[in-house]
């Protein structure tokens, strides 16, 4: 196996209703009307993969003034990313130990706005920009009519990129690094498998919580594109996790706090 190094990049949190996280989470009824609803906090984090040939950022995050106007408000009301201005992408980077120009190669797993906010440090660059090729055009039917996905903001996208058309269920554009496709909560939703001493899984928003991917509980039906493909997704990914043998530590879920904090002492 490749000598390959992971780290997490903490990208601040995300306060929203665990009833779009969960579905059915607080759900009223004849005997009790006003169900107490559980607003939760959830983590936005990015993912630095440091192999040998080369230093891959997997997701990029919100941008900076997501809370300030950036992002529509009805999405914020929803998703509130609360302390999107104390972590841009660049200082989180430097945190971590790594600079924007180090970075050779960008994955994303979707272009909804809280992962595409970052995209802009890289407009006019030659970094190479890894998509799925049924994500793209979504992302631009959404972000440019009225239909599609309000998830979309074609400011975080729409620019002068250089664009890597992901095609197939797996792809492994770097040796030990395979992205795989997994439709759902977006047409184009990618992971990633990583062949590393310690094989690690990241399903990303395949799965918010827990619930959803140990529980087989969907997400509600605002957050996916397609709830048969989802859950087809799902066992495509706990697939994976078995015949690679990987703990359910190493999986990394789209926004579980826990998991995110349990991952990232392992990962280092």
């Amino acid at each position: 196996m490749p000598d390959i190094d992971c780290t997490l990049l903490d990208r601040g949190r995300v306060h929203a209703d665990r009833n779009f996280v969960v579905d059915g989470s607080a759900v009223a009824t004849a005997s009790n009307r006003e169900p107490e609803h559980a607003y939760e906090e959830y983590a936005v984090w990015n993912l630095v993969i440091d192999t040998p040939e080369a230093t891959v950022l997997f997701d990029t995050g919100s941008h900076p003034e997501a809370g300030d106007g950036y992002w529509p408000t009805p999405l914020y009301e929803a998703f509130a990313h609360v302390d999107a201005a104390e972590h841009p992408l660049d200082e989180d980077l430097a945190a971590a130990g790594y600079a924007l120009e180090e970075i050779d190669a960008v994955v994303m797993s979707h272009l909804h706005l809280d992962h595409a906010g970052g995209l802009r440090h890289f407009a006019g660059t030659d970094t190479p920009v890894y998509v799925h090729r049924e994500e793209l055009p979504f992302a631009y039917f959404s972000a440019n009519t009225d239909e599609g996905s309000i998830a979309y903001l074609g400011s975080d996208f729409d620019r002068e990129l250089n664009w890597q058309v992901v095609h197939g269920d797996r792809t492994e554009p770097f040796e030990g690094v395979e992205l795989v496709h997994l439709p759902g909560h977006t047409p184009g939703l990618m992971g990633a498998l990583v062949h590393a001493d310690e094989p690690r899984l990241v399903v990303g928003d395949e799965a918010y919580v827990t619930a959803n991917y140990e529980g087989e509980q969907a997400m509600a039906t605002s957050l996916l594109w397609s709830n048969y493909d989802w859950f087809e997704s799902l066992q495509r990914a706990k697939d994976l996790q078995r015949r690679y043998g990987i703990a359910d530590e190493e999986v990394l879920l789209g926004h579980d706090l826990e998991r995110f904090e349990t991952v990232r002492e392992r990962w280092g």
